[in-house]
């Protein structure tokens, strides 16, 4: 890898990309909260499942939000303005939710963290993808991924620490998320603009110098001019509608469904309702708070084997893999939860299942989503994808309680089962590999001809 990266300011690179990834623990920190937070807040505002289900799915509402917000912000004005505002917004929300007096103020809150969350799931991959030389882009990718399990794992340790403070307990769980969202507005500050917004938008001067600081010269006049060839002299906004367009159809189509497949595969289910999974058999507050750690800690075990393979075994054999392991999984999942089997046991599966998705739905889609669209419409295209994914998102953790009620906690899971096949069955036949390849080699890939 190092004879690879020659010709690289590698320490500069990785940093902005961590800088930049900060977004992703934000992301992680309000998914994860919300674990260790339910069976407080169930007894705080009184949640029948419904209620529950919204309350949880708020977030993903205003993800949708954010993503279109930033999708504009990002073409208009620059990924980094974006960044800022998403990082401003989550640290207003956070205290928001820790100072809430009832169940719609405080579902308010949640929704405007969304807005922050989502606009910052949408910017930080796009930007460290549009930073990042080819050769080393999944791996940086998914650094995005890192900081996301990160944030679940110290929130979910932060969230067993505080459940015996008493039933305000919460309060501090979601206010604690100031913190992170300071640090990375200050990060944010330090950062350089995307040098493909900056070609994009007519500020050459400016893209290279930014290029003349991530690698060689050589490195610098073939990215300039592949980026100008693909943006052919056009560097006006996109409107939504040019997302459809035929020629980039193909892209966007495969872009959505994967992003669609992330959520809908099910395994948010088991980040977000972990205690109701371990309470359907048997287990008390304590052990479900544990288990949350437990996953955690898989997690991000199984995401840096992900972000170590990336780049080597590619990023299709990756998501085959996951796919069709999660569909098995869960039926035996749902099976021994159908029948109450021991804690440790469904203990076992949930791990499992966590493992198969953190090395490859997880950081892989946010890899491909940052890829495979076209420079003049990244910034729409991606707000439109990562919008497909929080709609998907709501459904699950909305739908989830509901279904759980009426069909019991191991039914939702013979769903997801199917599901995972059937993505199996779309990444064989519509997904090509993309490692190694430029952002600029990746569009011809990508479009209809």
């Amino acid at each position: 890898m190092a004879q690879i990266q020659a010709g690289f300011n590698n320490s500069y690179i990785i940093g902005i990309s961590f800088i930049s990834a900060l977004g992703g623990y934000l992301f992680g920190f309000d998914f994860a909260v919300i674990s260790g937070a339910l069976p407080f807040l169930r007894t705080a505002f009184g949640l029948d499942a419904w209620w529950e289900g919204f309350l949880t799915g708020s977030l993903a509402l205003g993800c949708i939000a954010g993503c279109l917000i930033a999708g504009n912000l990002a073409d208009r004005y620059g990924r980094k303005p974006g960044l800022m505002l998403s990082a401003a917004v989550f640290a207003f929300s956070s205290f928001g939710m820790a100072v809430a007096g009832n169940l719609f103020f405080f579902v308010a809150m949640r929704f405007a963290a969304g807005i922050g969350v989502g606009m910052a799931s949408m910017l930080s991959p796009m930007y460290i993808a549009e930073v990042s030389p080819a050769l080393i882009r999944g791996r940086n990718v998914a650094i995005n991924q890192l900081t996301i399990v990160i944030g679940i794992l110290i929130t979910n340790l932060v969230n067993y620490a505080l459940a015996d403070n008493g039933p305000e307990a919460w309060r501090w769980m979601f206010g604690l998320g100031v913190i992170p969202s300071g640090l990375f507005l200050l990060g944010v500050l330090w950062l350089p603009e995307s040098p493909r917004w900056l070609l994009k938008a007519g500020h050459d001067d400016k893209a290279r110098q930014v290029l003349q600081k991530i690698g060689s010269v050589d490195f610098v006049n073939s990215t300039i001019n592949d980026i100008e060839k693909s943006l052919g002299g056009d560097i006006q906004k996109q409107s939504y509608s040019a997302v459809f367009n035929k020629a980039v159809r193909p892209a966007v189509m495969v872009g959505i469904t994967l992003a669609v497949f992330q959520q809908l595969c099910g395994i948010n289910v088991v980040f977000n309702y972990t205690s109701t999974i371990f309470e359907s058999v048997g287990a008390n507050l304590n052990r479900q708070l544990l288990e949350t750690v437990a996953i955690g800690i898989v997690n991000l075990f199984f995401t840096l084997i992900a972000m170590w393979q990336v780049d080597k075994l590619g990023r299709r054999p990756l998501m085959l893999i996951g796919s069709i392991g999660l569909s098995v999984t869960y039926i035996l999942l749902a099976y021994f939860l159908q029948n109450k089997a021991a804690a440790g046991l469904i203990s076992l599966l949930v791990l499992l299942a966590i493992s198969m998705y953190a090395t490859s739905l997880a950081p892989v889609t946010w890899v491909l989503i940052s890829e495979i669209f076209p420079n003049k419409i990244r910034g729409v295209a991606s707000s439109v994808a990562i919008v497909s994914l929080w709609g998907a998102y709501f459904i699950l953790v909305f739908t989830f309680p509901v279904l759980a009620q009426k069909l019991g906690t191991y039914g939702p899971f013979y769903l997801y089962s199917v599901i995972c096949f059937l993505g199996f069955l779309f990444v064989l036949k519509k997904v090509k590999e993309t490692k190694g390849q430029t952002l600029e080699q990746l569009e011809q890939s990508f479009s209809a001809h």
